[in-house]
């Protein structure tokens, strides 16, 4: 029987590793114990009343907290949560603010109070790179500390199965191991700091529009393959203190009362022994989320009823839940909060001096890590500095760059130089379409102080193509803004940006169009367009980072963590599922507002026929050819591979020679693929690396593949297989690259759930 490299990990108790040797990898930090800590937590639920432990299942939302009796409202600052503590075992009050992106403040309910705002996650998981990712988490938890919060609602990874999706920004790509691995780095650095990092949304909450009632459908084995691993993987990696369950039901049931995921997969088969908080407006029930395996309910004041506080006691009065789960329950709080450090640190309870200037520095790396040169014909990028005249063209690049919406939010420093309120929609009370002050406009201009740099604002495509023509060089920024709880309505950039980009095109050949999307767009002007960079929502340091990539002071490195559809047709779902009947509810109801309330959005199910082949395992099992493909990335220089050897002593391990042949420096990321040899099943990435090498230098690169993507999730073993028999693994540049292969052999084995 094959020993695989992850049985002999968790034997150690270790966590997984992402599977290479890298040239700069996140510190290693050892595991939790988890005996010392249950002993630890038993010993401080021993010693609470039962109002006491009541007291930790159920948190505030103070902006409405004051419309609850007795809630203390005077401790509370404004922020996403707060639950009262136990001063006198040393347990603080629990301060929850958003998000994965940095300390959120999304409508200035903090007036003044800003931090630094990072890029949005498809940017740290396009960095391919696991330092990135955890250099992001201290930062934002280090300011979150400051800012005397203790929660941080970091940690996003749901699988980005449509490119639509209002949210696909927040999270980290369609790969469950790219996805794990960076958001449990994530997690890692955000905890770093004493405080508790809470990976979410649990689960397969994959749509904004209706996320509140629709049903999500999948069947156990695919789920685990794809959604449900990039989870395990995060919290093996990261030891999350708390997992925050998803709006939207899954096969039937709410998933902040599903026992499935809550107590079989989540406590049972992963063992987590932190506590299960909901989604803010998520709870449904009061026994049958409990028992389901909720233990916390958020934001209380957003559910139809305060399940968790009066109607909580009167059913453990009447025995409808055991004392022994409210006990577990507050166990579970208690645990999450020793893992995350929070009882073992001083309570801050004033805000503490940041180092804004070298938290940017950070957003700023991760931007320049992140940022995709998609093409590049003719050499066109990186740009002379020798150019006497340059001309940028719309997406407000004369004051900043675009930044994505709902309740990541960050007030940026510097502030916001153009805000623009929601008028409708799901999205309009809590969120604003905003830019960072991070002016590309100046940043050029500080690159090549010789030239003659201008900015036309594009929304008249005629005279930007004057413009265009009469400079040596354009470069047109287009934008398309997304946000939490709705999603875009299709894949073209809106506000006639394809137009504009047509005109500009045609009058000057040597343009650069520059993307900051929340995800992919369809690019009907592509092939008229030498050179694309795909720089998504790039942070506060946005513009300096797109500045220092396009005159190449920073070689791009950044690979796609998505698929771009060449056309609308080709993802799974070429609608948005519920939109349309959304917008019928919405006219009838702006058709006549004086008339009784339009009876809502009906519940509905959305199908998943792709099943465990997100993203580019789709296309690749319909043979279908993308616009750009997962994993693709250009740099101002060249790599070549040779000398590939493997192994299959323990697991599957594959080498391979990486070598510069081109003038500059630069990274690669070398990614390994593996599929069974004589079977239909798409390859998967089973690891990557991320190697920096100067012109000429030669780097042997070892990547060990993860075994659960080698395997198949078998439910009625249960468990991970590993078919017995021969698989294909190839080293490449991208999804789609044959890149060096070889056939190997593998034992059969099996893996625990």
């Amino acid at each position: 029987m094959l020993i695989s490299t992850f049985a002999l990990v968790m034997a150690a108790g270790l966590s997984a590793p992402h599977g290479a040797s890298a040239d700069t990898a996140a510190p290693e930090t050892a595991a939790p114990n988890p005996q010392a800590i249950a002993a630890r937590a038993t010993a401080l639920v021993g010693q609470m009343t039962r109002d006491e432990k009541l007291q930790l299942i159920h948190g505030y939302f103070p902006p409405f907290a004051d419309r609850t009796p007795g809630a203390p409202v005077a401790d509370m600052i404004p922020s996403a949560g707060h639950i009262p503590g136990i001063p006198r075992l040393g347990i603080p009050d629990l301060r929850e603010s958003d998000a994965s992106l940095g300390v959120a403040n999304q409508v200035e309910q903090r007036k003044g109070d800003v931090a630094t705002a990072l890029p949005s996650s498809l940017t740290t998981a396009a960095s391919f790179d696991p330092e990135i990712a955890y250099a992001g988490g201290v930062m934002i938890g280090g300011e979150a500390r400051a800012k005397t919060f203790n929660v941080l609602l970091a940690g996003g990874v749901n699988l980005t199965r449509d490119p639509w999706a209002g949210r696909n920004f927040e999270y980290l790509g369609e790969d469950p191991l790219l996805a794990g691995i960076l958001v449990g780095d994530h997690i890692r650095g955000v905890q770093s700091n004493n405080i508790v990092a809470t990976i979410k949304h649990f689960a397969f909450n994959s749509q904004e529009t209706g996320r509140m009632i629709m049903d999500a459908r999948l069947d156990e084995a695919a789920l685990r393959e794809s959604d449900l691993l990039a989870f395990q993987i995060g919290i093996e990696r990261g030891h999350p203190g708390s997992v925050m369950c998803a709006y939207n039901k899954i096969n039937g049931d709410w998933a902040c009362e599903n026992d499935f995921l809550l107590n079989h997969v989540l406590k049972g088969d992963w063992k987590y022994d932190g506590w299960v908080m909901s989604d803010w407006g998520a709870v449904h029930s009061t026994e049958k989320a409990a028992l389901a395996g909720l233990d916390q309910a958020s934001g209380q004041e957003l559910d139809r009823a305060l399940y968790f506080d009066a109607p909580f006691r009167e059913a453990l009065d009447a025995g409808r839940i055991p004392e022994a789960r409210l006990d577990d329950m507050a166990h579970r709080v208690v645990v999450g909060l020793i893992k995350g450090g929070v009882l073992d640190a001083p309570v801050v309870k004033t805000e503490q001096p940041i180092d804004y200037a070298a938290n940017a520095e950070v957003a700023q790396r991760a931007a320049e890590a992140g940022i995709v040169l998609l093409r590049n014909e003719g050499g066109l990028l990186p740009l002379a500095k020798t150019a006497q005249k340059i001309v940028l063209i719309g997406g407000h690049a004369d004051v900043g760059v675009l930044s994505g919406g709902g309740s990541s939010q960050v007030r940026s420093v510097g502030g916001a130089p153009v805000e623009i309120p929601l008028t409708s929609g799901a999205a309009a009370s809590f969120a604003r379409i905003t830019w960072h002050a991070s002016s590309p406009l100046n940043a050029i201009r500080a690159l090549s102080p010789n030239a003659t740099v201008t900015y036309i604002d594009g929304k008249d495509a005629a005279a930007a193509a004057a413009a265009a023509r009469s400079a040596d060089l354009a470069i047109v920024f287009a934008t398309q803004w997304t946000t939490e709880a709705e999603d875009v309505e299709n894949l073209s950039l809106p506000d006639n940006q394809d137009t504009l980009i047509d005109a500009v095109t045609g009058a000057n050949r040597k343009t650069v169009v520059v993307l900051e999307t929340g995800g992919p767009v369809l690019m009907p002007w592509l092939n008229k367009t030498p050179a694309v960079i795909q720089a998504w929502y790039p942070g506060q340091r946005g513009g300096e980072a797109i500045a220092r990539i396009l005159f190449g002071d920073v070689n791009p490195s950044g690979r796609l963590p998505i698929t771009f559809p060449a056309s609308a047709d080709q993802p799974p779902r070429p609608v948005v599922p519920g939109l349309a009947e959304l917008q019928a509810v919405d006219a009838a109801a702006a058709a006549n507002p004086g008339a009784p309330q339009v009876e809502g959005l009906k519940p509905f199910t959305v199908e998943y026929p792709e099943g465990a082949d997100v993203g580019y395992r789709w296309y690749a099992r319909q043979g279908l050819k993308p616009l750009f493909p997962f994993g693709h990335g250009l740099s101002y220089t060249r790599f070549a591979y040779s000398n590939l050897t493997t192994s299959t002593t323990d697991g599957l391990t594959v080498s391979v020679d990486v070598t510069n042949t081109g003038s500059r420096a630069g990274a690669e990321v070398p990614q390994l693929y593996v599929a069974p040899a004589n079977a239909a099943n798409p390859r998967r990435l089973a690891a990557f690396a991320k190697v920096t090498l100067q012109p000429g230098e030669t780097r042997r690169v070892t990547l060990h593949a993860e075994p659960r993507i080698l395997a198949n999730y078998d439910t009625a073993l249960p468990g991970w297989r590993i078919a017995q028999g021969d698989y294909r693994i190839s080293v490449a540049r991208d999804a789609a690259d044959t890149g060096l292969h070889a056939d190997v052999q593998l034992s059969g084995s099996t893996i625990r759930p």
